[in-house]
């Protein structure tokens, strides 16, 4: 089946997920659909995370895509389950991956979960953690400000480093010997995050993760002597995403095209 692969974040974080995907599967078509007119998520109510959710899916699908990729964990916190119920394709979060990766490594049951506040809210990252293995402890933080500076190429301002340090000392102070990185954003900070808490404590990446069982649980081809090619798509500004696009995959992007949702597009819930 040469369908692509569809994927959609609430911006550019999902660009993460992407470049574990297109790395694991290299001969895969992708097509990638970043709502960055509306990002960020994670400060919106559930139902309008749904409503979004709903309609960047029914995008990917008229794409005619045979595996759907929710990158946004705000996303796959809140909108997944309606997602599977509306939509007769696989469909795969960020989140179970991501949780069942943190308790085969942590050596203490402490795992320490960052997110945006709607992820974290949602207790989501907790309730698969306990539900696999009841003997962890997790320590969650809402860290609202990280996904607009990684949207405005703050990767590597002094500010950001600030804001980390004062967001992840209480996790540090849990002795926690495991963090979930628990956005698609924020593998970017990767080597910030690192330089504050040091070797000790293992990061979990939900886009490796996620790639991971992607290439367990889909016999997909994935010959490393063919290309697949890549479509990217934006709900606003598709120029900026370019740039950042080139910041965090080192690609050029030049093919990025405009999508625009009608506004009687409601589904009620």
């Amino acid at each position: 089946m040469n369908n692509p692969i569809g994927i959609f974040d609430s911006g550019v974080g999902g660009l993460t997920v992407f470049d574990a995907i297109r790395r694991s599967l290299p001969s895969q078509d992708i097509i990638y659909f970043g709502d960055t007119a509306r990002v960020p998520y994670g400060s919106k109510s559930k139902n309008t995370i749904i409503q979004y959710s709903l309609q960047n899916a029914s995008f990917l699908i008229q794409q005619n895509i045979k595996l759907l990729i929710v990158a946004c964990n705000t996303s796959s916190a809140y909108a997944l389950d309606e997602l599977k119920k509306d939509f007769d394709i696989p469909i795969i979060g960020v989140i179970e991956s991501g949780a069942k990766k943190a308790i085969k490594v942590t050596k203490n049951n402490k795992i320490g979960i960052i997110g945006t506040e709607g992820t974290i809210k949602s207790g989501a990252y907790e309730k698969v953690i306990k539900k696999l293995n009841e003997n962890c402890s997790t320590f969650s933080k809402p860290t609202p400000l990280l996904v607009p500076f990684v949207e405005e190429d703050w990767i590597k301002h002094s500010v950001t480093k600030q804001v980390l340090e004062e967001y992840l000392k209480d996790l540090i102070n849990y002795d926690i010997d495991t963090l979930i990185l628990g956005c698609t954003h924020y593998p970017v900070l990767k080597d910030v995050i690192k330089e504050i808490i040091g070797s000790k404590i293992i990061l979990i990446d939900s886009a490796e993760s996620l790639a991971s069982e992607v290439l367990e649980n889909y016999p997909f081809k994935n010959s490393k002597n063919m290309k697949g090619k890549y479509q990217f798509f934006v709900s606003d500004n598709p120029e900026k995403f370019k740039i950042l696009g080139k910041s965090i995959l080192n690609l050029n992007l030049e093919d990025v095209n405009m999508v625009y949702f009608t506004e009687g597009w409601v589904k009620k819930i």
